[in-house]
């Protein structure tokens, strides 16, 4: 069914947006007037999910993209909605007027249309792969052929929000100290810019060398007053440039590599990696899923390729008929107590329960680990402010000593 934007006016006169899908315009116009709206104007949407793939958006593309809480709140609300007894069908299109994302509405729609017209609710979802992940898709498939869509609805709704929780808490830690660093920054561009060329200007006079210090400073200041754009240029380039080597498969492997074995991100990392994939495994495992097809979609959600290759060969052991605890402890990646908490699951037949227990477990070192970095971050750039600036005033400081001692 065609998909219909429109820009219309409500019963009290307010200005209002939104789309609606119908046979076609007049049958949307219609649709509208019956509902007390009347339409200024309803335009076609001509946007298939296959051309929706097959765009690129270089710039805009990550602002126009469903956000993971749009996705989270949406899930949590069509689990309430289905488990009260509500069909599928109407349970979406009763979510579609209450989404504020234009886009995601335009999604909810296109799942709708794609399920009357025939099509399994996970077929729908695996239309906007950019939206869903492979989880979320096997997940739905999964509690659509065990007839507990509900269930697994509310599972999905409870790992989206605790992936959303976890991934807030670390965002709210960094930004005092990202907030600090770009305030220093501002600063101390200020001073090397305004600041020191007009106190360093009255040693342009002085027929001696000025100290190293105060030369090395005034050289600083210089490059920075004359070639600023060139800082900014170089600011702006570089996180292009690393988004766009890891695009590649060679970048991305040599991205991870670092980060794996990198002092201080290491740990961070495979704790990260660790939770995602015990989280993803123990949910696709409660959910009917087999074992292999689970680890082959689990590996893909560790979110780093020397992890997701040490899942791919512990697969394969797994297929051989091996344990996934000695599996997975053979690449020397994952840490010691998730092997022996997967290997303590697996003896006690409990594995789903003990994964979600180490999701559990490294969530919390995640968020205590990165605290920790924070608190020790913030002393740290106080100190390097405080050493710079130092720095300056030392060197503006020297020549008035040598020519107070000149005088004398």
């Amino acid at each position: 069914m065609p998909v219909f934007e429109y820009k219309a006016l409500d019963a009290k006169g307010k200005n209002t947006s939104g789309i609606i899908d119908a046979d076609g315009a007049l049958s949307a116009r219609q649709k509208l007037r019956s509902g007390g709206i009347f339409p200024v104007s309803v335009i076609e949407v001509d946007d298939t999910p296959a051309k929706k793939e097959s765009r690129s958006y270089p710039v805009w593309r990550y602002f126009k993209r469903v956000k993971a809480s749009e996705v989270s709140m949406m899930t949590r609300q069509l689990s309430t909605l289905v488990g009260s007894g509500f069909p599928l069908v109407s349970a979406i299109d009763a979510l579609i007027p209450n989404t504020k994302s234009h886009g995601f509405k335009k999604i909810l729609a296109g799942l709708k249309d794609s399920i009357v017209e025939g099509n399994t609710f996970a077929s729908a979802l695996s239309l906007y792969p950019g939206t869903f992940s492979s989880l979320y898709i096997n997940m739905v498939r999964a509690g659509e052929t065990s007839g507990t869509l509900e269930i697994v609805l509310e599972r999905l709704a409870d790992i989206t929000e605790k992936q959303q929780a976890l991934s807030n808490r670390i965002k709210s830690a960094l930004v005092y100290p990202v907030l600090m660093f770009f305030i220093g920054s501002g600063v101390l561009f200020f001073l090397l810019v305004y600041i020191v060329p007009s106190i360093t200007s009255i040693f342009a006079d002085m027929n001696q060398v000025l100290p190293a210090p105060t030369r090395f400073l005034i050289a600083i200041s210089n490059f920075f007053r004359l070639f600023w754009w060139v800082i900014l240029i170089l600011v702006a380039a570089v996180p292009i440039t690393i988004n766009r080597v890891k695009k590649t498969e060679k970048g991305r492997y040599l991205f991870d590599k670092i980060l794996l074995f990198l002092p201080g991100m290491s740990l961070l990392t495979k704790k990260l990696a660790v939770a995602r994939f015990s989280r993803t495994l123990g949910s696709l495992l409660e959910n009917g899923v087999s074992m292999l097809p689970a680890l082959e979609i689990a590996k893909n959600t560790a979110g780093n390729i020397l992890i997701s290759n040490n899942v791919e060969n512990a697969t394969e052991e797994v297929g051989k008929g091996q344990a996934l605890a000695t599996a997975l402890a053979v690449g020397n990646i994952f840490p010691e107590l998730s092997i022996q908490m997967i290997q303590v699951g697996e003896q006690s037949g409990n594995l789903e329960n003990m994964l979600n227990k180490v999701a559990d477990v490294f969530e919390n070192e995640v968020e205590s680990t990165v605290m920790r970095m924070t608190t020790m971050l913030e002393p740290v750039m106080i100190l390097v402010m405080g050493i710079i600036v130092g720095f300056i005033v030392l060197s503006i400081c020297l020549p008035i000593f040598e020519m107070n001692q000149l005088v004398i």
